[in-house]
């Protein structure tokens, strides 16, 4: 990994958390994620987005397609790059499909920092900035060795809310790697619909009653998958991870229900680049490197720490 903390992101930092007020010149950014209208785990990003702009004196938009789909978000990513803002932040949710739209962008000379979905070296390929995200594979893997090391995992059920977002898929193979499963056979397009996934939940245990363990990517698959484990009757019998934090979560991990809860910081991923296109803008100052929030594992020893700032700032 390479070095973040850099002394011109603590300076970065510093400055704009300094008591000094930092004067607005009139910035405009634009962050355009892949996630549904439906997708609640976003609300922490636009608090993120929201505070980061007041601090720093700068109008941050949100913009996404209502139901997720990519080749809208491609649309939306030249929509905001033809409005001429100073800044783009933007999730790599299919480098194929956005590959064209960022990199035009960045032609155009607008600074971009691509956050959550996607790698750092896609993040390079396309002439971003930086990546403020989780490397999901490897938060995949950390997961099953995790699994396996405390209840001997070796078959899984991944609930897939996203397939057609390659990162997601990516967080299913890294677990099934590292517990020696096979992924096609062990992963559900389970769709967002909660009734949908409960349902397809329960058909794969039923069809499956030796699984170890199941893998939720977060709240949209987390939710209905503790309904369908409540009504097989096997809450706290099955070894049960997920993808990020919500209330309900929360409250599963302190039940003995949900083993753990990964925490990507998705704060981070939107105040972090707010704060630094600013200073870029004003003083050409640019942090070295990319920056990892994640990933962290939340489970009943901690929990504490964090389940009161869940769906907020963590």
């Amino acid at each position: 990994m390479k070095k973040i903390l850099s002394a011109a992101l603590a300076a970065t930092v510093l400055f704009g958390a300094s008591a000094a007020p930092v004067q607005a010149e009139g910035e405009r950014f634009v962050l355009i994620s892949h996630a549904p209208d439906s997708d609640s785990w976003w609300n922490t990003i636009k608090n993120a987005i929201g505070i980061a702009g007041e601090q720093m004196g700068v109008s941050v938009e949100y913009r996404n397609p209502p139901t997720g789909d990519l080749a809208d978000m491609a649309r939306i990513v030249e929509q905001a790059a033809a409005s001429g803002p100073d800044g783009i932040i933007v999730t790599i949710a299919d480098f194929d499909v956005l590959q064209g739209p960022i990199t035009a962008a960045v032609d155009q000379g607008i600074p971009v920092i691509t956050i959550n979905s996607g790698t750092q070296e896609q993040s390079e390929a396309l002439g971003a900035l930086m990546h403020v995200g989780q490397p999901e594979y490897t938060a995949g893997f950390e997961a099953g060795k995790r699994a396996k090391k405390e209840a001997g995992v070796t078959s899984f059920l991944c609930v897939n809310h996203y397939i057609t977002n390659p990162a997601s898929v990516d967080r299913c193979q890294g677990f099934a790697d590292a517990i020696g499963a096979d992924v096609k056979s062990s992963m559900i397009d389970s769709g967002q619909d909660p009734a949908e996934i409960k349902n397809k939940v329960l058909a794969f245990l039923s069809a499956n009653p030796d699984t170890d363990a199941i893998l939720t990517l977060g709240p949209t698959s987390a939710h209905p998958t503790l309904a369908a484990l409540e009504e097989a009757g096997l809450s706290g019998e099955i070894y049960f991870g997920t993808f990020d934090l919500s209330g309900e979560i929360a409250e599963a991990i302190k039940a003995g229900v949900i083993n753990f809860g990964i925490d990507q910081q998705p704060f981070l991923q939107g105040y972090m680049p707010v704060v630094i296109l600013a200073n870029y803008a004003r003083y050409g100052v640019l942090p070295s490197g990319h920056m990892n929030s994640g990933p962290g594992f939340v489970t009943r020893d901690n929990i504490s720490l964090v389940e009161k700032y869940a769906g907020v700032y963590r």
